[in-house]
């Protein structure tokens, strides 16, 4: 039955909305809530964004080495499980491409038939310094390229000594550690500066080993054997979850008078990311990005320009967990003891905006962007030596080319007229016109096997290009001082990804590698695919008391309808699909629809004498998902759900005890065999003490200890024969080939203290 526990959700619905009537042993001294999670931007602001700035994210920092996480409080926000440090966020149901993402400007994209290198993974949670989320409908000038929300991610902004004071020099130093796992990471920052130039270092280090949930979801004797050749995977261990990154950037920045200029030079290296919703693992990923940013106020209005270019090299691989050997061991002296794959990215961009006020009422944005990406993907020979000593195995001679010198150009122009019409009324009216150009030149398989599908890819006509149109029309009324609202409409388009057209090969092997929505199954491309187009409309309440400060209700409705949705179908020339195992898919183009809400909520409650101030927050989210062709639910739909904590305060010291509740997860998609998942609790509790320069944060994740599965954990195939597609009928016993049926376990209770110091 799909439902939350009736008294916690009845606990959560009251409390968010309890706010609006008195209470009486706490109100007579109702304090400002300092971290509200949806923050109140200026009127002149159309969408209101949510955001988080530097104080709401200090405590999400804590014990945590991926960026995409430092979303999970704002409304509508789930993740999607990856790696340690590349989970996915999904807004309103839809996530990965589907959104804008930019870090500090640039589009970053990621470079691998798996999608283990996110744009998110490309900063470290202590180099995050602003987080803005355009959900519902977002204006054109922070969308393109995209069907849902805008998510937008900068470093600290520059800082610069005083008029007078000479040079500005601090620095910040920071660790943790985390017990589940034994995650531990450290961070350091340096700035040195004077009036007109700003110098600024940051870099962080992170690795965990795999996790553990909260008890066995599998008998320990039935454990695969992984490549060490022994079964030593506890039940509780949740397998390939181990990783270890690091980052770094270095910032120059110069001003003059109206005028910033701005360079970051950054560099990510990742030696090792396991993904035990893949086939494979990260072996390697490293990846260097140059950004130049301008920034001028002049009399007539506001110019912003930025150029980047960032190239990865990417590499995956089995790491310990995982299992592959090829061959027959009584015939071969060397079985093939891998399946290599490399990936490199190289990604320019170039943005110009400017902002015009052509009166009191009137302001116009208008702009234009480029950006040039160029891909190959291709996975070198494997093969081990027969006792005649020929090669043996189906990997080789050649390396197998899945995406050859892939070409994905893109080329926008927008304009957005903002109006304020009166004091309670403000209108944004938006277009943009995109070019999306794409090609990739020829392919070979590793041999004669694979010919018929690369003759009939390379003769096929490869180049494509869509012309893309979006437009956003939103409406903002100020009732009074104690309601806002605010809707619209939006029109927007997403043409395929490089992954999506042009792998090509029908050969199990090779699709069981190309799959980035984490369920298990392998796919193959669709040169024919079309830009997916969605009509979305949104409205949303804002109640609040008049500052603002003491409590504040903010819903939001909304509800798409896309067409040309790029979704799964049984590739019957492989073989048949049938439920119960893994199976091979390709791409087609269905419509869908997606309908939902988001609710958050919060209030001070005030002071109670001896313990301090406290306060109350909370948020509630559902997505329902369908394929309006076949009936189907759309794959990674995130169930009802709710966020309540309650804050105390006193003096130095911050406490917070927060309910995570979530629905059981019936609605699941049948094509791609989505696993169904019962509904949980959570409790998490967590403090932070702030003296002078430095502070503290310590808790404990999942109190209760309690055993769940996320629902959009995807498939568990974290240990075993993994490139072997399973069924629900196989056992872990005997096989080593990691049964169809399972989701990710959550992670179990884990301790976690860090510290930061500013000097």
């Amino acid at each position: 039955m799909k439902r939350l526990l009736p008294s916690p959700l009845a606990l959560s619905i009251g409390l968010a909305f309890s706010s609006s009537v008195a209470l009486p042993a706490l109100a007579q001294n109702a304090s400002t809530l300092a971290d509200v999670v949806v923050t109140a931007g200026k009127y002149r602001e159309l969408p209101q964004a949510s955001g988080l700035g530097a104080r709401q994210l200090q405590p999400l920092r804590a014990g945590n080495a991926d960026s995409a996480s430092l979303l999970r409080d704002l409304p509508g926000v789930a993740l999607q499980a990856g790696g340690g440090v590349s989970s996915l966020p999904m807004v309103n149901g839809l996530g990965d491409d589907r959104l804008r993402i930019q870090v500090d400007g640039m589009d970053l994209i990621s470079a691998c038939a798996n999608h283990m290198n996110p744009p998110l993974s490309y900063i470290d949670p202590s180099n995050v310094g602003e987080i803005k989320l355009y959900s519902g409908v977002s204006p054109v000038s922070v969308g393109g390229d995209s069907l849902g929300s805008a998510i937008v991610v900068k470093s600290p902004t520059p800082r610069f000594a005083a008029p007078g004071t000479g040079l500005l020099t601090e620095g910040e130093l920071g660790a943790y550690y985390r017990s589940n796992g034994d995650a531990h990471g450290i961070n350091a920052s340096a700035t040195l500066a004077n009036e007109q130039w700003s110098l600024r270092y940051s870099g962080a280090t992170a690795e965990s080993a795999n996790y553990r949930a909260a008890r066995a979801f599998k008998p320990d004797v039935d454990a695969p054997l992984t490549r060490s050749g022994v079964r030593h995977i506890p039940g509780d261990v949740v397998g390939s979850s181990s990783y270890r990154t690091e980052n770094h950037q270095l910032a120059v920045a110069h001003r003059h008078d109206n005028h910033l200029v701005d360079f970051k030079l950054g560099y990510q290296f990742i030696p090792y990311q396991g993904f035990p919703n893949q086939h494979m693992d990260m072996t390697e990923n490293v990846s260097t990005q140059f950004n130049l940013g301008y920034t001028g106020q002049f009399a007539w209005g506001k110019l912003e320009a930025r150029a980047y270019n960032e190239r990865t090299r990417h590499k995956m691989d089995f790491l310990d967990d995982k299992l592959y050997w090829y061959g027959n061991p009584a015939t071969d002296r060397a079985l093939i003891p891998g399946m290599p794959m490399e990936t490199e990215g190289k990604n320019t961009g170039v943005r110009v905006k400017a902002e015009i006020p052509l009166n009191a009422r009137d302001l116009v944005r208008v702009g234009g962007e480029y950006q040039q990406y160029r891909l190959s993907d291709w996975w070198p020979a494997s093969f081990g030596i027969k006792a005649d000593g020929t090669p043996s195995g189906g990997m080789q001679p050649n390396a197998f080319q899945n995406i050859n010198d892939g070409r994905r150009d893109r080329a926008d122009l927008f304009g957005e007229w903002e109006a304020n019409w009166t004091p309670a009324w403000q209108t944004l009216l938006g277009l943009r016109a995109s070019r999306v150009s794409m090609d990739t030149g020829t392919v070979q398989g590793y041999n004669t096997g694979y010919a018929t599908d690369a003759g009939r890819f390379n003769a096929a006509d490869r180049s494509r290009t869509d012309n893309n149109i979006d437009v956003s029309a939103m409406a903002r009324y100020v009732a009074n001082a104690q309601q806002t609202y605010e809707g619209g409409y939006s029109r927007k388009t997403r043409s395929p990804s490089l992954y999506e057209r042009y792998t090509w090969s029908s050969g199990g092997m090779a699709m069981t590698m190309n799959n980035w929505v984490n369920d298990g199954n392998g796919y193959v491309g669709n040169l024919d695919l079309k830009p997916e187009v969605a009509h979305t409309l949104s409205f949303t309440a804002d109640w609040h008391d008049a500052a603002r400060s003491a409590w504040g209700v903010r819903l939001t409705p909304y509800y798409s309808l896309v067409e040309n949705y790029i979704d799964a179908s049984c590739k019957t020339s492989v073989r048949a699909c049938v439920p119960g195992q893994y199976n091979f898919l390709t791409l087609v183009n269905q419509d869908a629809r997606l309908y939902g809400f988001d609710l958050s909520g919060f209030a001070a409650l005030g002071q109670v004498v001896g313990l301090g101030n406290f306060a109350l927050r909370g948020s509630m989210s559902y997505v329902n998902g369908k394929n309006r062709d076949t009936g189907d639910h759309l794959y990674n739909m995130m169930p009802l759900n709710a966020r309540l904590a309650l804050e105390q305060k006193s003096g130095s010291w911050t406490n917070t005890l927060e309910s995570v509740l979530v629905s059981a997860k019936d609605d699941v998609s049948r094509v791609r065999g989505e696993v169904k998942t019962p509904g949980y609790g959570l409790l998490n509790l967590r403090s932070s003490y702030e003296w002078k320069n430095v502070r503290v944060d310590f808790g404990i994740e999942n109190l209760l200890d309690k055993f769940y599965y996320h629902p959009l954990s995807g498939a568990y195939i974290g240990q075993g024969r993994t490139m072997s597609l399973g069924t629900t009928a196989n056992t872990w016993a005997g096989t080593s080939q990691p049964p169809a049926g399972y989701a990710i376990p959550g992670m179990g209770r884990s301790f976690y203290l860090g510290m930061n110091v500013k000097f």
